[in-house]
Formats: structure tokens, sequence, C-alpha cells
């Protein structure tokens, strides 16, 4: 769990001190574009690199990659702090997004390698409510090291140093037979090829759950700025409602029966109400209400997009496809802003391109219910008692 939060601090942690890079990198060609770039490419570096470390997975093994992922996550992390060329540091955070691929393919495969059926289901949830909460800290903390200087928040990069010898020595090497052990299968030899079909949907399903996914957390603070409100105390308390409906989601998730993908519609439904709340919300309230709503659907729809994913992989491939699904995540975290921004340029405001967001998301749920229909057609042809 805490080897999955580290590529949520580099897309957070950063944020508070943009301006005061800005300021110091002002006499740099380009800084207009390479200090956001700071923050976002490494999201953009793991989801381009996240498939061939799925691949690595697969051949080299899970837990050494991840213990040696976990210590390049540190050394490229902390650069910055002895850098002082602002290309270099771009550079660094490339390399940081690497490191990043490894560790969040690794974490997320070891889970379906552990366990099965509900436990693998609530280990899932508890990512995604991980996740959420210390994005919050993240956030709180990469503020507090700014009042410091720009550079103290990378000191936190030095986390990796922790982890790597616990996850060594506490991780256990993953069997492939176990998992055909606990549901009583024959091990068998791996299958080829691997299923493209089966993961291409799902994925391209994923990169639209992720802009529905982000765009609370990116654009909370700007559709504040617009209803007026330019408290940062009231700005913190707002994302900690927001994340914390998130981490309210995942714990009803893991109450919930299987067959998540009945649920898809529903949960998209959920997200677009919220942003159509969002969107015409001419009050803080109103807002944080759509918010909330967004949000406590979000935390369901993560986590039952990655079991979706999970139930569709077997061990011989599983690394692949983990690896598959968390590029199509973090390319979702990536294009989101554009997206938004886009919405904006062409309807005059953020909030306007927030309900458009929510009118998209009814159409994607309203597009899922015949496959969903389809399969609960199927699964009762399958339980079925047979015709003498």
């Amino acid at each position: 769990m805490a080897g999955s939060c580290l590529p949520i601090l580099g897309a957070v942690l950063l944020a508070p001190v943009l301006p005061r890079m800005q300021e110091h990198f002002e006499g740099v060609p380009g800084n207009a574009a390479l200090v956001p770039l700071v923050l976002t490419v490494p999201a953009l570096s793991l989801a381009l690199l996240a498939p061939y470390a799925g691949v690595i997975v697969d051949r080299l093994g899970r837990k050494r990659l991840l213990v040696v992922a976990t210590l390049g996550y540190t050394l490229f992390g902390t650069v910055p702090l002895w850098l002082d060329s602002l290309p270099g540091i771009v550079v660094s955070r490339v390399l940081l997004g690497i490191a990043e691929a490894a560790v969040m393919t690794c974490c997320t495969t070891l889970i379906g390698d552990y366990y099965t059926g509900r436990i693998r289901d609530r280990y899932l949830a508890l990512q995604t409510m991980c996740a959420s909460a210390s994005a919050t800290v993240f956030f709180v903390c990469g503020g507090a090291l700014g009042a410091i200087s720009w550079r103290a928040p990378f000191w936190l990069y030095a986390v990796g140093l922790l982890l790597a010898p616990a996850m060594a020595r506490v991780l256990p090497a993953p069997a492939p037979g176990a998992e055909r052990v606990a549901k009583q299968e024959p091990v068998e030899a791996e299958r080829w090829p691997f299923p493209v079909r089966r993961m291409a949907g799902l994925c391209l399903l994923t990169v639209f759950g992720a802009v529905v996914f982000y765009a609370v957390p990116v654009e909370m603070s700007y559709l504040l700025d617009d209803l007026g409100v330019a408290s940062t105390g009231v700005i913190g308390a707002v994302t900690a409602i927001a994340s914390a409906a998130t981490v309210v989601g995942s714990i009803v998730f893991t109450r919930l029966a299987d067959r998540p993908l009945r649920r898809l519609p529903a949960l998209f439904s959920l997200c677009a109400a919220g942003f159509l709340v969002m969107g015409t919300a001419e009050s803080l309230p109103v807002l944080i209400t759509g918010a909330v709503l967004n949000c406590v659907g979000t935390g369901l729809l993560l986590p039952s997009l990655l079991t979706l994913a999970m139930s569709r992989l077997d061990f011989a491939d599983r690394g692949r496809g983990t690896g598959l699904w968390t590029a199509a995540f973090f390319l979702g975290e990536f294009v989101c802003p554009l997206v938004l921004l886009g919405g904006k340029g062409v309807l005059g405001d953020l909030a306007s391109a927030v309900g458009l967001l929510g009118l998209v998301t009814l159409l994607v749920s309203a597009a899922l219910l015949p496959f969903t229909r389809r399969t609960t057609r199927r699964e009762l042809r399958q339980h079925a008692p047979e015709q003498p």
C-alpha cells in the first residue's frame, strides 16, 4: 500500500511550489512551459512506459523489480535538490516517471498474485483509499515544505530508502501456482498469446475513467476561484472533503458483491450527477455537494475498473495486463486538464466544461448498459439448471 502511494506523491507534491519555481527560473528560456512539465511529465512518462514495465515484471519477477525501482524512485526524485538546470530537472522527472511505472505496476500485480476473490477486491479498494488519502497528506506536506524553499519538498522522495529494505525483507516471492491452488485448478503452462481483445476495451474505458477521477482534484481550486473563494484554508478544506468522499466510496466498494461490470453504468451515472451539480453551482455549498457526489462515485469506480482488469488476467500475463491498465489510467490523468482546458476554451468557462464532461459521462454510462445486460444473460445461462 505504501508503494502504491509513491506515484501519487510525484503527482501532487510540487503543485504548491510551482509559482516559486517559476520565479526562480524566470530568466530561463521557455520556463513558462518547462516549469509545469516538472509536475506533469512523470505521469506522461509513466503512461508511456508502464506497458514495458509490465513485460519486464513478467520476465524478471515482481519483487526484485519493485525493490530496484523504489531505490531508483529515491535517486531520481531527489536529484532536483542539487540541480540548478531547469531542463535537467525536467529530465530527472522523466526518469522518475519510469521508476513510478515499475513501482505501480509491481504493486498492483503483487496484489493480484497474493490474493484472490473478495480479499483481492478489498485490497484493490484499500489501494484506492490509500492513494486518495495520501494525495491530501502530500499536498499539505508540499505546501508546508514549500514555505521553506521550493526545493524542500523534493526531500520527501527519500522515503524510498526506508521502503525498499522493508519490501525486500517482508514481501514473499509470488508463486505461479499459488492462485490456481487456491482455486483448486491444475497448474498449466503459460497461456499465449496475451488477451489483447479482452483488455483493449477496458483500457480505453480506464482512460476515460481516469479523466473522471482526476477532474475534481485537478480543477477544484480553479472552480473555487471562479466562485470568489481565495482563502487557502477553505480550498484545503474542500479538497480534504473531496478526498474523504473518495475514501468513503472505496469503503463502500468492499461491501458490495462481485460482478463489477454490472455496476459500471450506475457508477458513471453517479459521477456524472456530481459533474452536473458542480457545473451549475453558484454557491460554495452546492459546489461541495457536487464534488462529494462525484468523488463517492470515483471511489467506487476506480477499484471496480481495476478488479475487472484483474479478473481477466492469469499469473503468466498479469504483469503485462497490469502495466497496460496502469498506462491507461495515468494517460487519463495526464490528459484530464487538457480535456477540461479545451472545453473551457470552447464554452467560455470551466464550470461549463465540467458540466459538459458530466453529459459525456452520462453517454458513456448509457453505452455500457448493453454490455452489462449481455453479461447478465450469459451468467444466467451458465447457472441455469440443465434440462433433461
